[in-house]
């Protein structure tokens, strides 16, 4: 009797660089590279059309503490818990600001929130912290909510750096287990100087050149690459004209090393979102070059000449990473092999 011959085992699936590369060292939030604020019903949902129409392309921050009447603010925290809890937020990319640690009602809000919603809220903000003991008590305070509702996977936090205090002790603040990104409050730094720095300094290309805000947007984004977070960019009050907001957005990543940036208006999202994503020719070249490392087995490989390693893997990866998340093509090859469960 003859026996057939027992099937070749089916071949090991290359390695994917997130399982690769970052063996010693946490991922890189692939976040959206825009968050867009809406203090009230009707622009809370006037942004998630737009997000379905975009996609997942930008985050949407419903907002307890500038949006919000003074008086009203446990309504807003309910509002904002049903519109984040709605079938509305399809893709779960819908964060909270709450307010700061000195007012009455921040715990309240954010047990409100996560109570009703936790599972479907992809972060919340923590404003005018005055230092690391700040946003630890929010932190601990999120977590034991968290916690006390069942939820089992954590909230990362985002936290706004504009006081004195936090950033001092901003290199504190970013080694914190639970933040995911530290955000430069612009307007709110500026006010705490009494004048010292000047209204121009508010806008561009002031924000850029003064040097008391250039140094603090240096050390934030400083702060926040060194510890694996993400650093956002302040608003730019230019509501209408795309062409300062683009302008104001890609000066904030190629000069200061922002990733990611606030928009108060729909009409910022999109210049905002354009200015912050990779160009085509490095996409094309990042795919190319982590395509040729993948069968090398993540070992080192020449490259138009050049040598590369996981070193400059893990660049090309979170630039192909941000690509996808700012809604750009990826080609063909490299969304196959390393986006095919997302695609």
């Amino acid at each position: 009797m003859s026996v057939a011959p027992c099937p070749a085992p089916p071949a090991a699936a290359a390695p994917h660089p997130a399982a690769i590369l970052y063996r010693e060292t946490r991922p890189f939030p692939a976040l959206p590279v825009c968050e867009h604020y809406a203090g009230n019903e009707k622009l809370m949902r006037r942004a998630l059309a737009l997000q379905h129409t975009l996609g997942p392309v930008f985050d949407l921050t419903c907002d307890c503490e500038d949006g919000a009447p003074a008086g009203a603010e446990i309504d807003q925290a309910k509002l904002i818990a049903s519109v984040i809890a709605s079938a509305d937020n399809r893709f779960g990319r819908i964060g909270a600001r709450i307010h700061d640690i000195a007012h009455p009602h921040w715990r309240d809000e954010l047990d409100i929130i996560v109570s009703a919603a936790g599972d479907r809220l992809a972060y919340v903000t923590f404003p005018k912290a005055g230092g690391r003991q700040d946003v630890q008590l929010m932190l601990m305070t999120l977590a034991a909510i968290v916690k006390a509702n069942g939820i089992e996977q954590p909230i990362p936090a985002h936290v706004l750096i504009e006081t004195h205090g936090a950033l001092r002790e901003v290199e504190e603040i970013a080694a914190l287990p639970g933040i995911e990104t530290l955000d430069f409050g612009l307007m709110d730094f500026v006010s705490g100087h009494h004048g010292a720095i000047p209204a121009s300094a508010m806008r561009s290309p002031g924000q850029f050149t003064h040097p008391l805000v250039a140094r603090a947007k240096c050390a934030i984004a400083a702060a926040a690459l060194g510890h694996g977070l993400v650093p956002a960019h302040n608003v730019t009050t230019e509501l209408r004209d795309a062409q300062a907001t683009w302008a104001d957005a890609r000066r904030a990543r190629d000069e200061f090393g922002y990733l990611r940036m606030w928009s108060i208006h729909p009409n910022q999202i999109e210049p905002i979102i354009d200015a912050m994503r990779p160009g085509f020719d490095e996409v094309s070249a990042a795919a190319a070059i982590l395509i040729a490392a993948q069968a090398a087995d993540w070992g080192p490989i020449r490259q138009d000449d050049r040598l590369h390693d996981r070193a400059s893997y893990r660049y090309y990866w979170e630039l192909l990473q941000r690509a996808r998340v700012t809604g750009m093509d990826v080609p063909d090859e490299a969304r196959r092999r390393f986006f095919s469960a997302t695609a």
